[in-house]
């Protein structure tokens, strides 16, 4: 009899334990819309197996791509909202939305993928915009400088945009507009059918698509149009009640994570945009570079596009002053990190 209940109580102790330990795993989700083969997917996924690692098991992310959860466009608000616990999505899907961050798709001249996220991350811990508020920001990451790849014709000039049907999304479509093409909204998954088709000619972005979205197979030319160089800006960002609920040191392990992957995939953007053009060029296109003289026609015809960013945000109640000072951080910032670039022997595709 005795041997009965010490065994009953072993067992109702190890299924009491059993389940307290399982009440205490976190369990978290994380949204991002790119397709399960791409590189910033993998980032992802890495994210969430080293969170797990790194807390013993204390943290599990049930990880979903290619929008299964939220498409680019709902990631913030489903984010906000708890529809997922992370998210990764781009300032381009909503644009007004985060009127301050959309300063890095301004043609300011960034020139990697690496110099984008590093000026992002330095922008943000700077002046903190209060569009971000509603969520815990944990790390930047930005494409490559956007340029200009055809399906067909070679863009050689600006008279060579004139008409063309250019996907560009967010305020990078007035940077085509002001180039002299017709932007396209699309979102990115639907762009390789819509090259296929002819119902687009050309895109606006990075190179590093050609691998990431296949778009080599389809396009024969690249203008590096770095000159004028806007990057497209991805924010991956978590639920603010859920972060402020993790233990400390959890949240010293989001850190500190977020931290490195932030500069791991900044340094990746770049090894991808190199392939991009390997790849172009590898399937027998070709990369057009712009002379001297044409650049300086190309950042010409952008200039208005800053002056109209800034009489925008003074529009919104932001004063001029602080608008000049984001404006000229941001290029002191660039000049910096192409700087730091070169100097710890980054490659990048120009």
């Amino acid at each position: 009899m005795l041997k009965r209940v010490v065994l009953l109580v072993f067992v109702l102790a190890f299924f009491v334990s059993t389940s307290v330990l399982a009440a205490d795993v976190i369990k978290l989700t994380y949204a991002n819309y790119y397709a399960p083969t791409h590189v910033m997917s993998h980032f992802g996924e890495t994210f969430c197996k080293d969170i797990k690692e790194r807390t013993k098991g204390r943290v599990e992310i049930t990880y979903n791509t290619g929008g299964s959860l939220l498409a680019a466009p709902k990631v913030y608000n489903g984010v906000v909202t708890g529809l997922a616990d992370i998210g990764l999505s781009n300032l381009s899907y909503t644009r007004g939305r985060f009127p301050v961050m959309e300063i890095m798709e301004l043609p300011l001249g960034f020139s990697s993928g690496y110099v984008g996220a590093m000026v992002a991350t330095d922008f943000y811990q700077k002046f903190k915009p209060k569009e971000w508020d509603q969520v815990q920001m944990l790390y930047w990451n930005t494409s490559a400088p956007n340029l200009i790849a055809s399906r067909s014709k070679q863009i050689r000039t600006l008279e060579d945009l004139k008409n063309e049907r250019v996907r560009a999304i967010g305020s990078t479509a007035d940077i085509i507009k002001a180039l002299g093409g017709t932007p396209m909204p699309l979102e990115i998954p639907d762009v390789y059918e819509a090259l296929r088709r002819g119902v687009i000619d050309d895109i606006f972005g990075p190179m590093e698509m050609m691998k990431g979205w296949k778009f080599h197979e389809l396009l024969k030319s690249v203008t590096a149009s770095w000159q004028i160089g806007s990057v497209y800006a991805f924010y991956i960002i978590m639920n603010k009640d859920k972060y402020n609920r993790l233990p400390a040191d959890i949240k010293t392990i989001f850190d500190q994570t977020a931290k490195e992957y932030m500069e791991k995939s900044a340094i990746s953007r770049d090894k991808e945009d190199i392939e991009g053009k390997e790849l172009i060029t590898g399937n027998g296109g070709q990369i057009i570079l712009l002379s001297e003289a044409e650049a300086k026609r190309w950042q010409k015809a952008t200039e208005p596009l800053i002056a109209n960013f800034k009489k925008d945000l003074i529009g919104k109640g932001y004063k001029e002053k602080e608008v000049d000072e984001w404006i000229a951080f941001v290029r002191e910032r660039i000049q910096y990190w192409k700087g730091q670039q070169k100097a710890k022997g980054i490659p990048s595709a120009f």
